[in-house]
């Protein structure tokens, strides 16, 4: 039998000035990309802490299969293993499981795997249910990433302001090179896509007063150009 692929959702396209639809589309795969390596570290630095909480211990034993799931349907694209990941098996718990029988950190970790397993399914009202569940970390990196995620899965239900909203958040939190600029010109594609142009004007600006060192700094003179017209 051939093997099942995750759904990817709409066609990525490229910004014009008049386009009318959630444009944030042609950044998602670099966004959850970021967010499933950035897991790693959380789940790393989650265990650490919490090695001596028996709570944590007992939930982290019950979350160990849905992790397995979860990398295997990452390095495979399979939406069986994401459907497995998510709900579980005969045996195991999946994290929908994980996020409603326990709490804490345990659980907050649980709906962060469970709203990356829905986005990458293409289901965008439960993956943002599941990572407006997540309550963050203290880690530069990984809630501004995670608010970007939700501002895409925001964004594709058409909820453009509320992902407007989060990207700027996201952006201001994270204040660095590697996610900063990427979250801007989102916000910034989907301002011109309402046609607000002067907004996304001053967002395109900032990317280019703040962050010489984007690997992309010499493009952002085309989004203000852009803006401009």
């Amino acid at each position: 039998m051939a093997e099942t692929k995750v759904n990817q959702g709409a066609p990525q396209v490229e910004v014009t000035p008049s386009g009318s639809e959630a444009l944030l589309l042609k950044y998602k795969n670099i966004i959850i990309g970021a967010v499933i390596a950035l897991l790693v570290i959380v789940a790393g630095y989650f265990f650490w802490k919490n090695t001596a909480n028996q709570s944590f211990a007992k939930a982290s034993t019950a979350m160990a299969k849905a992790q397995e799931y979860y990398s295997q349907a990452v390095m495979s694209d399979d939406a069986a293993l994401f459907e497995k990941a998510l709900n579980g098996d005969s045996i195991n718990a999946g994290f929908l499981a994980i996020a409603s029988d326990y709490s804490g950190k345990a659980a907050n970790l649980a709906n962060l795997y469970a709203g990356i397993c829905y986005s990458r399914l293409g289901n965008n009202e439960e993956a943002a249910k599941y990572l407006d569940k997540f309550s963050g970390v203290d880690d530069e990196m990984v809630t501004p990433a995670v608010k970007g995620a939700l501002a895409n899965a925001k964004a594709s239900l058409g909820q453009l302001d509320e992902a407007v909203s989060l990207l700027t958040k996201a952006a201001a939190e994270a204040d660095n090179s590697a996610l900063s600029p990427m979250f801007l010109i989102q916000a910034g594609d989907i301002l011109e896509s309402q046609g607000k142009k002067a907004e996304a004007l001053k967002l395109y600006e900032q990317i280019k007063e703040k962050y010489q060192d984007w690997t992309r700094y010499n493009s952002i003179d085309n989004y203000i150009e852009r803006a401009k017209q």
